[in-house]
């Protein structure tokens, strides 16, 4: 068993990370390279970015033998997989490209669950780009939602949060909504100095409207000092909070003592009030529920879940924890090196 390698892929609407580690826990390659979500790649874009990172990750790995596929499991856990349907159509065409000899696939919320906790069950959301929760009861049941946006009823994540930053900046601005110090932060993140400019360089194409993304710290900052920012914030606690409620009853896990693991992008940025929201939210409908804000990286997660069905033990656990962690780290230090 110690032979077989494991595909792990945490695939992003922002990032994707590929690793390849054996059943026994060693981490061999890690990979980072753009979004992969099939929502707004497509099938083929989305297989087409996993073939190109799992080839970068063989030649890191020192793997050259030149035949595919490799690894004897593939554990591929992507955002914009959020139907039944979608994971068989990506399982087909992932099996299709030969990456890997049995393929898995599902939701990324998935990873940042399994990253987060040993127990291998409990609630899980993540907060980056977008927002979405996957919750798994003890006895293997699952529940989630379809994260596809307004139409499914989603707000949170770094879109959403800039976005209202925007819109209060604005109205502040030219008086129909309260004066709030958004006003001056957020166009200052582009080198602008009023809201109004903002908008004209979005309308005329001047900036990407993608880039309110980057406005969701903007927001968490101000929080500290704003009442309306601090509103935003509130408001991202209290959807979190929805969606966790809604899977403990769908899961029969009101009164139990859950495992809540909060991941992505804004629930790593260490905001208290963020946390303490959730966390005094959940209070109120699950008591015996605790919080935590997983640490470990989702790709972990991703490979852990391949180390389950091998049947893996601590020790392989504990090591890929260890390595993976490493590369991880690694990799995101060369980022900001180039950055």
């Amino acid at each position: 068993m110690s032979g077989d390698i494991v595909l792990a892929v945490d695939g992003g609407n922002s990032k994707t990370d590929l690793a390849l580690v054996r059943a026994d826990g060693e981490a061999l390659a890690l990979v980072r390279g753009p979004q992969s979500s099939p929502h707004h790649l497509g099938l083929e874009g989305c297989v087409a970015v996993l073939e190109d990172l799992l080839e970068r990750a063989l030649a890191e790995a020192g793997i050259r033998n030149g035949r595919r596929p490799v690894a004897s499991l593939g554990t591929l856990l992507l955002a914009g997989v959020d139907f039944p349907t979608e994971e068989l159509e990506v399982g087909r065409a992932a099996t299709q490209r030969r990456l890997a000899s049995r393929i898995s696939v599902g939701n990324d919320t998935l990873a940042i669950l399994r990253a987060g906790t040993e127990k291998g069950w409990g609630v899980a959301v993540v907060c980056g780009a977008g927002i979405n929760c996957v919750g798994v009861a003890s006895d293997g049941r699952r529940t989630g939602f379809p994260a596809l946006g307004e139409i499914t009823g989603d707000w949170g994540g770094g879109f959403d949060v800039g976005l209202a930053g925007v819109s209060a900046a604005a109205r502040s601005q030219d008086g129909r909504g309260p004066s709030t110090s958004l006003e001056y932060a957020v166009p200052a993140h582009f080198g602008l100095t009023t809201p109004s400019e903002l908008a004209e360089a979005i309308h005329r194409g001047q900036i990407e409207m993608s880039r309110v993304m980057e406005l969701a710290p903007v927001v968490l900052d101000e929080s500290g000092r704003d009442g309306v920012a601090a509103s935003i914030v509130a408001h991202l606690s209290d959807e979190v909070v929805a969606l966790v409620r809604v899977a403990l009853q769908r899961l029969d896990l009101v009164d139990s003592p859950v495992e809540v693991l909060l991941g992505g992008g804004l629930m790593q940025s260490g905001d208290r009030r963020l946390i303490e929201g959730v966390r005094s939210g959940l209070r109120e409908i699950a008591p015996a529920a605790t919080v935590h804000v997983t640490r470990s990286p989702p790709v972990v997660g991703a490979a852990l879940f391949g180390l389950d069905e091998l049947a893996a033990g601590v020790e392989a656990q504990d090591r890929l924890r260890r390595e993976l962690g490493v590369l991880v780290a690694r990799v995101e230090d060369e980022g900001r090196q180039r950055a």
